[in-house]
């Protein structure tokens, strides 16, 4: 299965034993299991370094001084290089081989994550996490070509189950794996984890995984690439840092207009180029651009989400690592029953109903949690992310049933690979925006008594994680700012998700889909499997 998302039909790769495995010059069978467990832990060692820092944000905080605006770099460096460098990286991987970028990316994800612990700036974790974001593109995209590329047919949608259970299953794995390791440790223990996953993957994948390839597909689009990756670059790091420079300041207005700029030049050169690495065309059909908008801003809510409560849990709340984790997880009761049940409501309401209902279930739990305070009951926490969950589950499964039931089955590669690119980049843009406007507000409304001197009203106007070690009174009022804060970035969350329920609506307006067929029905207890998880993949 290809990754390029060129809008020509993909070649069945070929398969071929591992360099320097037992019998290689024979050619021994593949051992299906095997390689399915080794792409599995890589896949479990890049997913779960999306969601498992942000446990972790208030030691580093503490640790490392960081400011609101770095706290999001931090965890948004990660996914933005992964998501800007997922289509290129896997074309690359398909081209020329899926095993060697599972190798060269599992060694970068380990190498960026052995120097992390020996490092107390803020700034040199931001670019490690860069590193990990590169290594983690080259992995994710190999792992699922790997088993699609090796598997026998009628082995494989099994395989690709598993793949999407532990997907799933990682994101909401490494949240918990991160608790335990913060009641013991401290923040570095995350990425020592991660080296050991990163070891243990690129070993069974030298020791285990034959190479397959594409070597006749279409050639990369460099320019395409390039230009894509500098103009969410800009789009983002804009969005980032406006609440140092202004949103209305000149270095913000400008970085916006030149990550649009290169954003419309990226469309213009995939209309014109003969293997576009994202054909524009494919947006013009509407149950396509229905289901990329729907999922696309269901993670923009979710991960922009998932990075303010952790805040909010230990430094308000003052939940420890481990409860904090475990606060959040009762939203996976409204999610998983609701994937599974979701193909039975599209084939009773159909996709347009189910999947509306589901963004506006996920809009109503974004606005129940921007009503907590500091000293909220747990109840209203659990009212806010009950919605959310069952919103998720109901929304997920007909918003990427739209993006592939639009394409014929010679394009169910680029179906799989935009799925996958609007999760991470849903996610990349949801940390930024909603952790701009969190920042930008906690800044605006910390009033400090006059009393406090002002090297230390400096210190905690940059983040709520320094100003919690600073003491009275300077810890209460940043507390106050930052629940502040926290309701109008879930209330931007809540918009996005109730834009994203109109442009569905208007979307699938045309009538109601036929009714679930028995593949849309297995592809929801998958994405049930999947759901389990906070990533949903």
């Amino acid at each position: 299965m290809t990754t390029s998302v060129a809008g020509t039909a993909p070649k069945e790769p070929t398969a071929h034993p591992a360099p320097g495995g037992p019998g290689a010059a024979a050619g021994p069978p593949v051992n299906h299991t095997r390689v399915l467990v080794v792409t599995c832990v890589a896949l479990a060692t890049v997913i779960s370094a999306m969601s498992s820092l942000n446990v972790a944000l208030p030691s580093i905080a503490a640790d490392t001084h960081a400011s609101q605006t770095r706290l999001s770099w931090i965890i948004d460096a990660y996914s933005l290089v992964f998501a800007a460098l997922l289509l290129p990286a896997g074309a690359l991987g398909d081209r020329f081989g899926r095993r060697r970028a599972l190798l060269i990316g599992l060694l970068i994800f380990g190498a960026g994550s052995a120097a992390a612990p020996f490092t107390s700036s803020a700034t040199a974790l931001i670019g490690l996490r860069c590193v990990l974001g590169l290594g983690a593109a080259l992995v994710m995209p190999a792992t699922l070509s790997t088993i699609t590329g090796t598997f026998p047919r009628e082995r494989r949608a099994a395989a690709v189950g598993v793949w999407a259970a532990v997907a799933g299953a990682s994101a909401v794995v490494g949240v918990l794996t991160s608790g335990l390791l913060l009641e013991a440790w401290s923040w570095r223990s995350v990425f020592v984890l991660g080296v050991i996953l990163a070891a243990a993957a690129a070993f069974g994948t030298w020791r285990f995984v034959p190479d397959s390839a594409d070597p006749h597909g279409p050639r990369l689009d460099v320019v395409g690439a390039a230009i894509s990756v500098a103009g969410l670059g800009a789009l983002v790091y804009s969005i980032i840092e406006a609440p140092e420079h202004g949103w209305l300041g000149a270095a913000t207005l400008t970085g916006l207009g030149a990550g649009v700029a290169l954003l419309a030049g990226f469309v213009a050169w995939e209309l014109r180029t003969r293997a576009p690495l994202l054909d524009p065309r494919l947006f013009t059909r509407p149950a396509f651009a229905a289901g990329t908008v729907s999922i696309l801003l269901q993670f923009f809510a979710f991960f922009g989400m998932i990075f303010v409560i952790m805040q909010y849990l230990q430094l308000v709340r003052g939940d420890s690592a481990l409860v904090a984790a475990v606060s959040v997880l009762p939203m996976t009761a409204g999610l998983v029953p609701a994937a599974r049940l979701a193909p039975k409501v599209v084939a009773a309401v159909g996709a347009r109903a189910c999947c509306v209902a589901g963004l506006a279930l996920i809009t109503a739990g974004m606005v129940v949690l921007s009503r907590i305070g500091q000293d909220s009951p747990y109840w209203l926490l659990l009212a806010g992310l009950y919605p959310l969950g069952l919103g998720m589950g109901l929304a997920m499964t007909p918003a990427t049933t739209a993006i592939t039931d639009s394409l014929p089955p010679a394009l169910q590669g680029v179906g799989s690979a935009v799925n996958d690119l609007s999760r991470e980049l849903g996610g990349a843009l949801g940390i930024a925006v909603l952790g701009s406007l969190l920042s930008a507000t906690y800044r605006n409304h910390l009033a400090l008594p006059a009393a406090v001197p002002s090297a230390l009203a400096e210190k905690a106007r940059s983040s709520l994680g320094v100003a919690a070690h600073l003491g009275e009174p300077a810890a209460s009022h940043a507390r106050t700012a930052f629940v502040d804060g926290m309701h109008v970035a879930f209330l931007g969350g809540a918009v996005a998700t109730a834009v994203a329920a109109v442009a569905v609506a208007l979307l699938l307006r045309t009538g109601r889909p036929a009714p679930a067929t028995e593949a849309e029905a297995a592809h929801g207890a998958d994405a049930a499997d999947a759901a389990a998880a906070f990533e949903g993949n």
